[in-house]
């Protein structure tokens, strides 16, 4: 299959957007409950901001943390935080306290806009980090006045901000653009970092990937091209988060390249999915596996035409052949054409690098790499090519590869390598195969990660909080299936010596991990041991935990 060469432009994420509003200035830009802005009004909102940055302090390569669910300020302050050369640091607000104390502190971030609800989290650990201000949204902002008056009769009530010398309004923020009058250039070039986001390394725990702008322009260009079927106007529902590779790279930057329009849904509930695609009629959906579980559930569907979808996308995350076979004859019965297509990517490359052509599909395929990327399968951890159609571990080499791991030069080093070919390369940690048709077919993953409806959550951290309860000997996190998120955590933990099992012992070690782990990463399952199997270098076979829940499931 013959690939096409793409000439990427030596630019920033901004002047990419900047250059799109020149060819689209009139389109609609993004979408929020109804409230619309072209990309003339986008880019204007972005270069006050970007005053308003400035005005505050901000400088040249300073990290700003966005803590924020997808809201049209979160979009603005990523493309103004770019305009000025500093770096987007993208945690989710639903972090737990600990969580967003490494993030900041990794980070070293001064400043941090975040929504309303997770300001106080914030409040409570800024002692122990830089920040000097905190920017805070309330969700109501951007909302049309509608909604505004009804989500502060029911939701918004309940959000009480302490009072504190962090904050900074969103509005008071935007109004500090007033008092910089100097002219603010964006001659930034594609080397340069644009973003942090976290994922786990090879050590399993939260590692920043520092991404730049050509990885984010060079994404966006080739998902383009890869997808085939995207055109200017086109709507895209923007259900992943912003904190997110998927979310970031596609559902905005991509989509913001080539004129479309980001319809922008800061939570996702599976029961009102229907209502969504009813209201917005979107061409393209970008989601995790159990997004499109949740469609074929839905029952408000039945006989309801969806043949305004032209393009469906499943990434994050497996998707399994008999998924696959469901949703396509679900499209096909709603009058879409359409297959759902299957990427695979990781936020070490930003996200997507392989999806399944528009019209074809191997069984069991993750499709062809994107243009100038490429793959390579070896025996794990060696520079060895494996012959076509024999198990290995995937590489991955082209323009979207993250520059490294943030400050932790070991890291990286064990992840990108220059080998002989005289490319950089990326140990992806993942097992996998190519045919001789070039078709890259996804097996598992070396290193240790559960993925939860989409979320990358890593055991070791979770062992970590466990294992620092003060009753706690040790403990094991391994994943088991569960019939919508695929996987959810369960733990196996050994108390202290002389302590035993009891139901106020586990309410103790629930509540102290519904304290310090993000919602998504609470364990669904508890199981005391007295002891856990070891392998013969005294390690925790986590693996033969594995195998007892699987042989459990299968009885």
């Amino acid at each position: 299959m013959e690939k096409k060469h793409l000439e990427y432009p030596d630019i920033s994420a901004y002047e990419m957007l900047r250059q799109s509003m020149e060819k689209h200035a009139d389109y609609i830009s993004y979408n929020y409950f109804g409230m619309k802005r072209t990309y003339r009004q986008f880019v204007k909102q972005v270069d006050e901001c970007a005053k308003a940055f400035l005005a505050l302090g901000v400088k040249y390569g300073d990290r700003v943390s966005i803590c924020m669910p997808n809201t049209p300020e979160a979009i603005i302050s990523f493309y103004a935080i770019n305009k000025i050369g500093a770096i987007a640091n993208m945690i989710h607000p639903l972090s737990a306290e600990p969580e967003i104390k490494y993030y900041l502190n990794i980070s070293k971030s001064q400043y941090v806009v975040a929504i309303d609800i997770a300001f106080n989290k914030i409040n409570h650990i800024a002692k122990d980090t830089p920040i000097k201000k905190c920017i805070v949204v309330l969700a109501k902002n951007s909302m049309p006045i509608h909604m505004k008056i009804g989500y502060q009769l029911t939701k918004g009530r309940k959000v009480k901000l302490e009072k504190s010398d962090l904050i900074l309004h969103w509005n008071e923020f935007v109004k500090l653009s007033f008092n910089y009058n100097e002219n603010v250039e964006s001659n930034f070039k594609g080397n340069e970092v644009a973003a942090i986001l976290y994922s786990g390394g090879t050590t399993g725990y939260p590692k920043g990937i520092e991404l730049t702008n050509l990885n984010f322009n060079a994404l966006a260009m080739q998902s383009f091209e890869a997808c085939e079927c995207l055109k200017e106007k086109d709507k895209v529902l923007a259900i992943m988060p912003v904190f997110h590779g998927f979310g970031l790279g596609i559902c905005i930057h991509t989509v913001q390249y080539f004129g479309g329009t980001s319809i922008l849904l800061p939570q996702f509930s599976a029961k009102t999915f229907d209502k969504l695609l009813k209201k917005y009629k979107p061409n393209i959906i970008a989601g995790v596996p159990t997004l499109y579980e949740a469609l074929l559930r839905n029952k408000n569907l039945d006989g309801y035409d969806l043949s305004f979808l032209k393009c469906v996308i499943s990434g994050g995350d497996s998707l399994s052949v008999s998924l696959k076979k469901k949703v396509d004859n679900f499209l096909k019965e709603h009058g879409a054409n359409i297959q759902i297509r299957e990427g695979y990517g990781l936020t070490e490359c930003v996200t997507g690098s392989c999806l399944t052509p528009m019209d074809y599909y191997k069984e069991g395929s993750i499709g062809v790499p994107y243009p100038d990327t490429y793959y390579k399968i070896v025996k794990p951890d060696t520079d060895e090519e494996v012959p076509c159609g024999e198990d290995g571990e995937i590489l991955i080499s082209g323009p979207s590869v993250m520059k490294g791991y943030l400050d932790d030069e070991e890291e990286t080093n064990k992840v990108l390598r220059k080998l002989g070919d005289g490319r950089v390369w990326m140990y992806t940690g993942d097992m996998g195969c190519m045919d001789e048709d070039g078709f890259i077919y996804f097996k598992q993953r070396i290193k240790r990660m559960i993925i939860s409806a989409g979320y990358c959550l890593y055991p070791q951290y979770i062992e970590n909080i466990i294992d620092s309860h003060p009753k706690v000997l040790m403990s094991c996190a391994i994943g088991i299936d569960h019939a919508y998120k695929v996987q959810v955590v369960k733990v196996f933990i050994v108390l202290r010596e002389g302590i035993s099992p009891s139901d106020e012992i586990l309410s103790e070690i629930k509540a102290h991990c519904e304290e310090n782990l993000a919602r998504y990463s609470w364990p669904y399952e508890y199981e005391f041991r007295t002891e856990l199997p070891k392998t013969l270098v005294g390690k925790v076979a986590y693996s033969k935990l594995e195998g007892e829940e699987r042989n459990k499931n299968e009885r």
